[in-house]
């Protein structure tokens, strides 16, 4: 009977003393850890050890560094009570932290440190490349949105209706996009918002369907097409003719100049003088040269 109850006890203390006690912190914040106690006697001596090799990294009235210098300036310690406090956290400070009790008494107590990212803000986008792949009745009707997210690590992100949940998507290692479609009809009037939260904060981002709900870029764009190609077509319409116009203008300029630029001279006539008898006389006629300038 004695040796069931040792057994049961081991098995009860084993787990707190594996996991201890869990202390989650925001990255850039402080965070204690406490012992428990309300004063340290004389001859007592508080240790804290830090990591998975245990390194020391306290002791009363002195603090200590690793290797990697992650704690340099960022302990202090507790000369009433022993309690560790952590300043500017960062991610390197997360793992496993003990403090070690040695006096007239020996006691430990194990400690889980998680240090949590600061969130960003859910942004929240038309989805037009799904809205132009849907049937053209589903998407006169509806508007796709998408809620995302980046760089980010143990967090859900998630779409409400109002305080219910529509649909969520988690993530444990570090991801460097998140994103979570959703689908509402254009005139939806309920109070629809994209959340992101960890186990110590969350952030918040409302849907404003009459802002976010306007024709996509493409169609934009393909009015926008149509209406320079018209005004451009237009244009090259009015241009041909100027040029036709101005090209007939300037042929008939050439043929009136041809025709000014002639010079005319008048033929001279000369009569021979009587030759013999038997001879016809003649009329002799000289031509002038007509010259043409271009």
């Amino acid at each position: 009977m004695s040796h069931m109850f040792v057994l049961f006890c081991f098995c009860w203390r084993s787990p707190i003393g594996v996991f201890g006690e869990s202390v989650s912190v925001m990255e850039g914040d402080s965070v204690t850890l406490n012992t428990d106690l309300t004063e340290i006697h004389q001859n007592e001596d508080i240790l804290w050890y830090f990591g998975p090799k245990m390194d020391l990294v306290a002791k009363i009235f002195s603090t200590y560094d690793v290797p990697d210098g992650r704690f340099r300036d960022r302990l202090k310690l507790d000369h009433q009570t022993g309690s560790l406090t952590i300043t500017n956290t960062t991610i390197k400070h997360a793992g496993p932290y003990k403090v070690e009790t040695e006096g007239v008494k020996y006691s430990s107590k194990m400690f889980s440190v998680s240090v949590y990212a600061r969130l960003p803000v859910p942004n929240i986008t038309r989805d037009c490349t799904s809205s132009s792949s849907s049937s053209s009745s589903s998407s006169q009707q509806n508007c796709s949105l998408v809620c995302s997210v980046v760089n980010v690590s143990h967090v859900t992100l998630s779409w409400y209706k109002g305080n219910s949940l529509l649909s969520s998507i988690s993530v444990s290692d570090l991801s460097i996009s998140l994103s979570l479609p959703l689908e509402v009809e254009y005139q939806d009037k309920n109070t629809y918002s994209c959340v992101i939260n960890n186990p110590i904060s969350n952030q918040t981002t409302h849907l404003d369907i009459t802002q976010l709900c306007q024709p996509c870029s493409d169609s934009v764009s393909l009015i926008v097409l149509v209406s320079v190609s018209a005004a451009a077509g237009s244009l090259l319409m009015l241009a041909a003719v100027g040029f036709f116009c101005r090209r007939h203008k300037k042929s008939d300029q050439e043929v009136q100049t041809c025709e000014e630029e002639i010079t005319y001279a008048d033929p001279t006539f000369h009569k021979r003088r009587a030759q013999k008898s038997n001879v016809k006389k003649e009329d002799h006629v000289e031509y002038a040269p007509i010259a043409t300038r271009r």
